[in-house]
């Protein structure tokens, strides 16, 4: 099932709010893509988001990991709003090797001021996609 596609206005404003952040830019993330409750974002490997046995960097996946869900939370939230993340538990599953990093974002539940998300996190390495990280994540409406 297709999630629904976002009003016209939120994504440009989503997009925006995001082109603003200088961490993401920074290591050349992107949005691949914004829907409904849904936000995917990939970024390429390189020595910025490395460690040093050649892996994608722990805290590069769990910032992006954090930032998809974080988009996420903010496609269900009226224009506007901040999303604040409160906590996330991530478990890190397999050595993160590849040409891509991708996070896929999606809202699990969104109550009134707390909004709950999934990210799983993939590492592309142009054959197939391995899932590398999974988390959890709390979000408060700003």
């Amino acid at each position: 099932m297709n999630p629904d596609p976002l009003p016209e206005d939120l994504d440009r404003s989503i997009r925006a709010d995001f082109a603003r952040g200088g961490l993401m830019r920074d290591i050349g993330a992107e949005i691949t893509g914004l829907a409904a409750g849904r936000c995917t974002l990939e970024i390429p490997f390189s020595d910025r988001v490395a460690q040093q046995q050649g892996f994608f960097h722990g805290g590069i996946i769990g910032a992006l990991a954090d930032t998809a869900g974080g988009y996420a939370s903010l496609t269900v939230l009226p224009q506007g709003t901040e999303a604040l993340t409160l906590e996330y538990k991530i478990n890190f599953l397999r050595p993160a090797v590849g040409l891509r990093l991708i996070a896929e974002g999606s809202v699990l539940r969104a109550g009134r001021s707390v909004i709950v998300t999934r990210v799983d996190v993939h590492c592309d390495d142009g054959a197939q996609r391995r899932l590398c990280a999974a988390m959890q994540q709390s979000i408060m409406r700003g």
